[in-house]
């Protein structure tokens, strides 16, 4: 790994150090470090704060421009994920679009498809959501069950999605549909794009255990899409979804991991206001967690110089999905045990503390973006040329 920036990009960072440090001030300020990739929780807030970011274009940096990017290069794009992270900038709310939807679109889709839905995706106009998993298929994508027949120039869907994050918000949905009814496993699979303004498109949200709604399920009856709103080829979005999850599991989620270390600095300072740090076990508990944290701070180091090198991840985003997400539910137990009994305590109306909602948020990441065992499969297979 190499930790020296070009001259270039030196520039680059300081021009956004001194951005953020004059405009992540005020009502932003206040909400330093809030939100998530499946986090609803300000969504206004963070939304302004995601629309002055696009005003000035620090965002979509490596986006060509005409789409509203700022041309600029991967380790632009990278460093910008870094000083976000670093200034606990909240957590932009256009994450399917830009982080996953977007990079997808860029590298599959037509010069039409790129001009029309690309800017207002980086204008924080339109706001996307992915319909993938299944109710009865879970992270196995290739068992999905949703279908899509062509009727004249148009698809019409027909089926059911969930884990559907921030459904309820989306103007759009980028759908993985069997479009080739006599097909098996992943062959035969397109990806569609979806307004979900119309009719025969139900989105429902569902409460979650943290109190939030940005977990969906979604209805298709009789949907409709023109037949020229396929992403990549038709039948081929087993290669199209891989380019999407390699996304999700690299870039999208890198601030929320960078900010781990203020999850272990808080949970040492709660020992220390609690009276336990001088437990042994405690101690030891502490020390544990923090090598952790580091341990993944650096393995991302090691995925980003593959990715800043070869343009594009193998399966060691895998083996820093595996690390992060599972160090993570740690974390989160961990914390509750330090706050005591009060832990258990929700305030009213089922309000919950900012621990609370990291443990129980930390529950849903040993699934999303491909569950531990799909990691495991990947890594194993992959990696390490194990039989299936």
């Amino acid at each position: 790994m190499d930790f020296a920036y070009s001259k270039a990009e030196d520039l680059f960072r300081e021009e956004l150090r001194d951005w953020l440090a004059d405009h992540l001030v005020g009502e932003f300020r206040r909400y330093l470090g809030v939100g998530g990739p499946t986090d609803d929780s300000h969504w206004e807030i963070r939304r302004e704060w995601e629309r002055l970011l696009a005003a000035d274009r620090w965002l979509s940096i490596s986006w060509p421009r005409e789409y509203g990017g700022r041309g600029g290069t991967l380790n632009e794009e990278i460093i910008s994920y870094l000083e976000f992270a670093e200034a606990r900038a909240p957590y932009w709310v256009g994450v399917q679009g830009r982080d996953l939807f977007g990079p997808t679109l860029l590298h599959f889709g037509t010069d039409v498809q790129k001009a029309r839905f690309l800017p207002p995706i980086t204008r924080v106009e339109e706001f996307w959501s992915q319909g993938f998993s299944e109710p009865e298929a879970g992270s196995d994508i290739a068992s999905l069950r949703t279908r899509a027949v062509l009727d004249g120039g148009e698809w019409v869907i027909n089926g059911q999605k969930i884990w559907n994050t921030f459904g309820m918000f989306a103007d759009w949905i980028y759908v993985l549909c069997r479009t080739d009814p006599g097909s098996q496993r992943h062959r035969g699979i397109s990806m569609l794009m979806i307004d979900r303004h119309q009719p025969g498109v139900d989105v429902r949200p569902i409460r979650t255990l943290a109190g939030t709604h940005e977990f969906c399920e979604v209805f298709f009856t009789d949907a409709r899409t023109p037949s020229d709103f396929v992403v990549g080829a038709v039948h081929g979005a087993w290669e199209v979804m891989m380019g999407t999850l390699g996304q999700e599991r690299a870039l999208t989620t890198l601030p929320m991991i960078l900010g781990f270390r203020y999850e272990v600095e808080a949970a040492i300072d709660t020992a220390r206001r609690r009276g336990s740090a001088g437990d042994p076990v405690v101690r030891q508990q502490l020390a544990r967690a923090h090598t952790g944290m580091e341990i993944i701070r650096w393995t991302n180091y090691r995925m980003l110089t593959s990715l800043m090198r070869n343009g594009r991840l193998g399966p060691e985003s895998s083996v820093a999905k595996l690390m992060w997400a599972g160090w993570h539910r740690e974390m989160g137990e961990l914390a509750m045990r330090l706050e005591g009994i009060q832990s258990d305590l929700v305030g009213v109306d089922y309000e919950l503390t900012t621990t609370q909602l990291t443990a129980l948020n930390a529950r849903a990441e040993t699934i999303y973006g491909g569950s531990n065992e799909v990691q495991r499969n990947i890594v194993g297979e992959r990696a390490l040329g194990l039989p299936k």
